[in-house]
């Protein structure tokens, strides 16, 4: 079975700029294509997961987040293809919810079909709904702080449990000493 991980875009890869529609105005936060590589090092699948109500508000259109998400991976500037698989929810939250975060849809659909074993795979976000689909695939949430994660607003026994770091770079220097132990325990050295 495979491990992954399923990133949120605006606020943990790239810079929360409020709906991002213009490539030229990608920036990645520091340290993200680090993570990046160091996650793929160590084996992980990477799929990116994000919400972009502003194509069901008719803000920009999907082709506008498919130029953003180009242009960032260009910036990040690791392997291509970078992602195991890529999730765009269009859907606002007014409307039913497919696969709007926090809808576990994508995640589960992933896990099929590239045989993913759910307790090696987690769910970087800075939103409660990144936290909430994780919470709800049933694989490992972890929050980064910043504006728009609200710990008081998730049950509480999420909210007491969740590890937030500050940075996608934080969380996967955290996996690395995480595999580090474990190989000094075993004597693994792959």
């Amino acid at each position: 079975m495979n491990k992954a991980l399923f990133l949120d875009r605006d606020g943990t890869i790239i810079f929360d700029k409020n709906y991002l529609a213009d490539p030229n105005q990608v920036e990645l936060i520091p340290g993200a294509a680090e993570a990046l590589r160091i996650a793929m090092k160590l084996g992980y699948l990477i799929f990116l997961f994000t919400n972009q109500s502003g194509i069901g508000r008719k803000y920009f259109s999907m082709e506008d987040v498919v130029k953003v998400n180009t242009r960032m991976t260009e910036l990040i500037g690791l392997q291509q293809p970078l992602f195991a698989g890529t999730c765009i929810a269009p859907e606002t939250s007014d409307e039913p919810q497919v696969y709007r975060k926090p809808s576990p849809k994508f995640i589960l659909e992933m896990v099929h079909q590239h045989d993913l074993d759910p307790l090696q795979c987690y769910i970087v976000g800075d939103a409660n709904s990144d936290i909430m689909a994780g919470v709800n695939a049933g694989i490992k949430p972890v929050g980064l702080s910043g504006t728009r994660l609200r710990l008081e607003e998730l049950p509480r026994e999420v909210a007491d449990a969740l590890p937030v770091y500050k940075s996608l770079l934080d969380f996967v220097q955290h996996l690395c000493t995480g595999m580090e132990e474990k190989q000094s325990l075993t004597g693994w050295t792959g």
